[in-house]
């Protein structure tokens, strides 16, 4: 089956990719495998990472690609398999991923958003720093090591007290629909 995706040369893109087995922790025990998987795909397929927050069991991206480029999907693809590389086999995997020879690291699919203007923009990015504390981790967003709000706190974009001033999913919403 072929999905349809969004195919815009440059654009920008809020993403949701998530581990098949979500009572795993393997993103925030591995992050430095992610890291180096994200890094290793940035370097042959460049992209710009605006908004980025790694949890226990999924994360949340935004990306731009450049001007003549739409591939997102290759980009995932790789940055995903790299990650599985690192890891010890013998997670569980359905009939279909072991007659494939799949890993069952990461759900096949991932959610994906083209993001249409600066409103748009602005909920998925307050959205993406704001994950940590929708799920519990913690009470501030900016207490959420594995989040690009340090960069946004950094260059003075946010407050370091910035909590999420956000609406919720019912109010309006972001990425999870």
């Amino acid at each position: 089956m072929r999905y349809r995706r969004a195919n815009v040369t440059g654009g920008t893109y809020f993403f949701t990719v998530n581990l098949a087995q979500r009572h795993l922790c393997l993103l925030v025990d591995h992050v430095d495998v992610l890291r180096a998987a994200v890094k290793a795909v940035k370097q042959k397929h460049p992209f710009y990472i605006d908004a980025f927050v790694v949890l226990p069991d999924h994360l949340h991206a935004i990306w731009t690609l450049p001007e003549n480029d739409a591939d997102f999907a290759t980009r995932w693809m790789l940055i995903k398999a790299g990650f599985s590389r690192c890891m010890a086999k013998g997670e569980h995997r359905n009939i279909s991923r072991t007659q494939k020879g799949e890993r069952g690291i990461w759900q096949r699919r991932y959610w994906e958003h083209l993001i249409r203007d600066e409103r748009d923009y602005e909920q998925h990015v307050n959205y993406i720093h704001y994950n940590p504390v929708k799920h519990r981790h913690v009470k501030l967003a900016a207490e959420w090591a594995y989040s690009s709000i340090h960069r946004y706190i950094m260059t003075g974009m946010i407050e370091h007290d910035w909590s999420g001033h956000v609406a919720n999913n019912s109010e309006g919403g972001y990425g999870e629909r």
